[in-house]
């Protein structure tokens, strides 16, 4: 932020620090435990955060290249951003609140922590970086808004996005073809929240020579009859494995029982020589399990369940948000905008469940279906949505303003005005996406890559799929135009009113500027 934007950038570091304040004073108010999930809805909210900054700063960049006065481009700059911010952050606001309603376990920690970030980072963008701007300006100190190498970054974008519209077309068909050809024959890698039974994750002393099929094949030698998926994690000499075993009987002694056929495996495996004990316990050294959980076959199907619901009324609630704010016109005009939108969205969230089907058990890292993919993929939608939205609104607001312009002349210069905020945005976050997926832990990887995906093609869906999806329903988008009879008929009506008027106001027209406003 500060390499781009220079002075606005410092700006809006400032915000950020408070952003990251204003989160844990309020989740220490809630007295909400700060799970995993959790902790990376922090890191997620700090990449997300300088969105509405990026957006302010683009609209002030451009104010100033047509000529405004400083303080002037900054007034019209945060006042002309108000509209994109709120309708980008409502839209995930809607989704987070819907997966808290949803969601299970830690995944609500993950809810409630986007949902407070959401807040926080409106409030710190729009009111905090506005008051320390106008407090630095108002003492006649300057402020920028680029720096040399960035000043004209993207200012003349001129791309026909319009125009190569059926090119990707091509390349998202076929996306989508082999995505759900991957999650028809190779299906997806559940885990145990979505199946049930005892999930371990067993560390061997160092040293100790283990493999994934040593391990497995001791495994399953104990425990006959259940099925056992085993997969070597990030952290040296650490497994992970996932059984069904015992997982429907009632003996208060089933877990131990588990527990002491895992030990009998590592052990034979480890060389014979550990004792139960140390390898029950989480703190110690040598060969130990380090985490352990169980879900019941009820519980599992109440998840599914739950993450189908998430789902389906995440995309219900954003059609109808779009619907209400972008609805113009009668009939396919006025669902054109949500169904570009939820299209984009169908598109995004099918390609990452195809990675995810295509991909699982070739990658080095879990790719597993669970509660924590499901916050990925209704993040996905939240950050998607939020990029379709701020392209939209600029839609809306030049459809107004270029009324003589072709459909794909305003389409095309909307999405180039607001590139720049788009690329910046996505590069904020991929940072932080990247340092989650490379320092998260093993637990976290499958996490931070659907969010990688979702962050490359929900990029490509607000410009690709969204925008021309939308122009496609809504048809012809220029105005209807009036017939010259009563253009001139207005035009004379105009004409009068105005010279009543400005015989009380003592002003003048000349007819070139009647002649404009009878026009627009």
């Amino acid at each position: 932020m500060m390499i781009y934007y220079g002075g606005g950038g410092i700006m809006s570091v400032i915000a950020l620090f408070l952003n990251i304040f204003f989160i844990f004073g309020a989740l220490a108010s809630f007295g909400t435990v700060l799970t995993l999930p959790g902790i990376a809805g922090i890191v997620l909210t700090i990449g997300m955060a300088v969105d509405a900054n990026v957006v302010i700063f683009e609209r002030i960049k451009e104010e100033l290249r047509e000529g405004k006065a400083l303080k002037v481009a900054i007034n019209d700059g945060f006042n002309n951003s108000y509209s994109a911010i709120i309708d980008a952050n409502i839209t995930t606001f809607l989704v987070a609140m819907i997966l808290n309603y949803f969601g299970l376990g830690p995944i609500k920690g993950f809810a409630v922590v986007l949902m407070i970030g959401v807040v926080s980072s409106v409030f710190t963008a729009v009111l905090v970086g506005r008051t320390l701007i106008e407090w630095w300006t108002d003492k006649n100190r300057n402020v920028s808004f680029w720096t040399s190498a960035t000043k004209n970054a993207f200012a003349n974008l001129n791309i026909d996005w319009m125009g190569k519209r059926k090119l990707a077309y091509v390349v998202s068909g076929t996306l989508l073809v082999v995505s759900i050809a991957a999650i028809v024959i190779r299906g997806f890698e559940f885990g145990v929240d979505f199946k049930g039974g005892y999930s371990y994750n067993v560390e061997f002393e160092r040293g100790t020579s283990v493999t994934t099929e040593s391990f497995r094949n001791a495994l399953s030698n104990t425990l006959q009859g259940s099925s056992l998926v085993v997969k070597a994690v990030d952290t040296e000499n650490t497994f992970n494995l996932v059984t069904d075993y015992l997982v429907n009987s009632t003996d208060s002694t089933a877990a131990d029982q588990v527990m002491e056929k895992i030990f009998e495996s590592a052990n034979a495996v480890a060389g014979g020589n550990l004792v139960l004990e140390a390898f029950r316990d989480a703190n110690g050294t040598g060969t130990h399990v380090t985490s352990s959980s169980k879900v019941g076959p009820t519980i599992a199907d109440d998840i599914q369940k739950s993450a189908i619901w998430a789902s389906i009324f995440s995309l219900l609630v954003i059609f109808l948000y779009i619907l209400i704010r972008f609805g113009r016109g009668v009939g396919k005009a006025q669902i054109a905008y949500p169904i570009g939108a939820v299209g984009a969205l169908f598109h995004d969230v099918t390609i990452v469940l195809g990675a995810f089907a295509l991909l699982h058990g070739f990658l080095p890292f879990s790719l597993e279906i669970d509660q924590a993919f499901i916050a990925a993929i209704l993040t996905v939608i939240g950050y998607s949505i939020n990029d379709t939205v701020i392209v939209f609104d600029r839609v809306r607001e030049y459809l107004n303003q270029y009324t003589s312009r072709s459909k794909n002349e305003v389409l095309n210069l909307a999405i180039n005005s607001t590139f720049s905020r788009t690329i910046n945005t996505s590069l904020t976050t991929l940072v932080v996406i990247v340092i989650l997926f490379v320092f998260g832990g093993a637990s976290i990887k499958g996490f931070a890559f659907a969010l990688l995906i979702g962050i490359f093609v929900g990029t490509y869906s607000s410009i690709f799929i969204a925008t021309p999806i939308m122009s496609e329903v809504m048809g012809d988008m220029r105005p209807q135009v009036v017939a010259k009879t009563d253009n001139k008929k207005a035009f004379s009506k105009l004409t009068q009113k105005v010279k009543i008027r400005s015989r009380y106001l003592n002003f003048a027209f000349l007819p070139s500027d009647l002649r404009a406003i009878g026009m627009n």
